[in-house]
């Protein structure tokens, strides 16, 4: 709860830009997109493993054939892949060392929540003090930027009023 405390305080701050904001919220998106379709892409691609042909191509063939009228493994696919969309916009506005580290952990704390939904194993007290863990990890890594981004925009304030004569 701290951890979405500190999150909620630094996308809400009024000292921090509403890009920052929106940046924020991308990234939660891309983490959720990803997330919450990998268990599903998981079910979907079940019976894959079934599909035989005698030579490479044909195989090929066949598995693609499998996994495109599968809709249980393409409406995942498609909004997994929409996400990914949000993910290279998003890269292009925001920092790479807030970006990467934020997307990916959130991911991976969503595929472990909605794996453990669908029934999914879920590791037990080691994946719940890693979960803990990398909140902790993304909440400094969102307090250090937006701290950055105030410290910045301070310093710019001061430069502004108190000109070098």
């Amino acid at each position: 709860m701290l951890c979405c405390a500190v999150l909620c305080r630094a996308v809400l701050c009024c000292a921090v830009p509403c890009c920052a904001a929106v940046e924020l919220l991308s990234l939660l998106l891309v983490s959720v997109l990803w997330g919450c379709t990998n268990p599903f892409l998981k079910r979907g691609a079940q019976g894959i493993e079934n599909v035989t042909r005698s030579d490479r191509l044909s195989q090929l063939l066949a598995e693609i054939k499998f996994i495109f009228l599968n809709l249980k493994y393409l409406v995942p696919f498609l909004l997994n892949q929409s996400g990914s969309l949000v993910y290279y916009y998003t890269l292009s506005t925001t920092e790479l060392s807030l970006a990467v580290p934020v997307a990916n952990s959130l991911t991976f704390l969503c595929t472990l929540l909605t794996g453990k939904l669908l029934g999914e194993e879920f590791g037990g007290k080691q994946a719940v003090a890693g979960m803990f863990l990398t909140m902790a990890g993304i909440t400094l890594c969102v307090i250090s930027s937006t701290d950055d981004k105030v410290l910045g925009k301070h310093e710019d304030e001061f430069k502004t009023n108190n000109p070098v004569t």
